[in-house]
């Protein structure tokens, strides 16, 4: 294949992520460059080690879907950072311990009423580590935020610190590698892992609650980095005193430098988060969609960056500019598309179409998972996309009951609230129902 033809093909390739995975499409994927197309993998030139992780991470699938598209070949993909001696390699770029989202940035953190007081103090952290505020202790509801600082102060740390030792994990992950440092009977290894660093970043620490051998780990952790002045920062979903189950010398211990909350975002704050995340997607809103979509969703940033995914991906599929009635329409809530123009039928037809399943599978008894999850998204989508009660849905698929339907819409929306994945079959679905 000739060299512009390769570069045809990647570009070909960019954009058609674009469109199967728009939770995860960025601005930056423009940036991306193509390393080589040679024995059946693309090799895609990353601009830096954390857009490599994230990439992997995220979009490994729906580039090589995408690839496999546009090339009508089983074709596989390798990212890695542009320039680099071994460039194109994934190992060379992602097998780290740090993995930073390019996206959670100081830059990129809209401030407000609600997040000031932690907004600054983060960057106070990030600056001079170890004696401003040590530990930091950050909490709040989820989806507002806290996961973002913790990584804008790993990434400035590392940029103020080029030769910081940073370790940056969710509590879970914390209290799943002491589980395994015990049974490989490498626990030595694992202490000297984190005590020694100069940045200790543990999110979610609300899980250490009734695991006692952790916490007295993570003790004697706390303990070694506070003596030798190394930086500590914690976040968690309420505050120190309010984490069940955990020792009192441990809840002390976390208020020993600042406690700071952030609480949800005002109206004027989620309308530049709104425009804010519109940008980093390439995505040119009006005032009056960042406006529309900021009224629609109050309750966490989360909420407003899945609503934005949505209308993203009507726009990409559809061609279209973002206008406000185009925003309703991806949203739910255009006179040209409400539930009296949408069937559960029209549903049904969709779902069976985009996972190969027929509709008399979904209307029967079976459970298997590859029937159940198909059945579940139909009741969510005619949920909300139909005045149907939920006995009427029921009734459609299979005379199901409607606790049964609520479930599944709970299940759904759980799902779609943690899983990419999900969230960009939701997007698809969505579009092909109400185009």
């Amino acid at each position: 294949m000739a060299v512009q033809d390769e570069k045809d093909v990647f570009y070909s390739v960019v954009e058609r992520v674009k469109v199967l995975d728009p939770v995860n499409s960025r601005k930056w994927f423009d940036d991306l460059v193509l390393i080589g197309f040679d024995g059946g993998t693309l090799e895609v030139g990353c601009p830096d080690a954390d857009s490599c992780g994230f990439l992997f991470d995220n979009c490994l699938e729906s580039f090589t879907r995408a690839a496999q598209q546009i090339t009508g070949h089983l074709v596989g993909v390798k990212f890695g950072v542009d320039g680099s001696p071994k460039a194109g390699a994934v190992s060379s770029s992602v097998s780290g311990e740090l993995r930073l989202h390019p996206d959670y940035t100081f830059d990129n953190f809209v401030v407000g009423p609600g997040n000031r007081l932690v907004h600054a103090s983060c960057i106070a952290v990030s600056k001079s580590p170890g004696q401003t505020y040590n530990p930091l202790f950050i909490h709040g509801s989820a989806g507002l935020g806290k996961t973002h600082l913790l990584h804008a102060i790993c990434i400035e740390s590392r940029r103020n610190f080029p030769n910081f030792s940073i370790q940056f994990l969710s509590c879970e992950e914390f209290v799943n590698r002491f589980i395994n440092a015990i049974e490989q009977g490498s626990l030595g290894e694992f202490k000297n892992q984190y005590r020694n660093v100069d940045l200790l970043v543990i999110d979610d620490v609300q899980f250490l609650r009734e695991r006692e051998q952790s916490q007295e780990e993570f003790f004697h952790t706390f303990n070694a980095l506070y003596d030798s002045k190394r930086q500590i920062v914690l976040s968690s979903d309420c505050a120190p005193g309010e984490i069940s189950s955990l020792p009192e010398r441990l809840i002390s211990r976390f208020k020993w430098g600042l406690v700071a909350r952030i609480d949800a975002p005002t109206y004027e704050t989620r309308v530049a988060i709104v425009q804010k995340k519109a940008r980093l997607r390439d995505m040119k809103i009006s005032d009056e969609v960042a406006e529309f979509v900021a009224n629609k969703v109050r309750s966490n940033i989360r909420e407003l960056e899945g609503a934005l995914t949505t209308i993203y991906a009507v726009a990409k599929a559809t061609g279209d500019e973002v206008s406000l009635e185009l925003a309703k329409v991806a949203l739910g809530q255009s006179d040209s598309y409400t539930g009296k123009n949408t069937t559960i039928t029209d549903i049904i037809k969709a779902v069976t179409v985009f996972y190969d399943v027929r509709p008399a599978d979904l209307q029967s008894k079976k459970r298997s998972q590859s029937i159940t999850m198909p059945r579940q998204i139909c009741m969510y989508l005619a949920r909300n996309l139909t005045s149907h009660s939920l006995e009427e849905i029921g009734g459609h698929l299979g005379g199901r009951d409607h606790t049964t339907v609520m479930h599944a819409c709970n299940k759904i929306l759980d799902l779609e609230q943690k899983d990419t994945l999900i969230q960009s079959q939701l997007t698809e679905l969505t579009r092909r129902i109400t185009q």
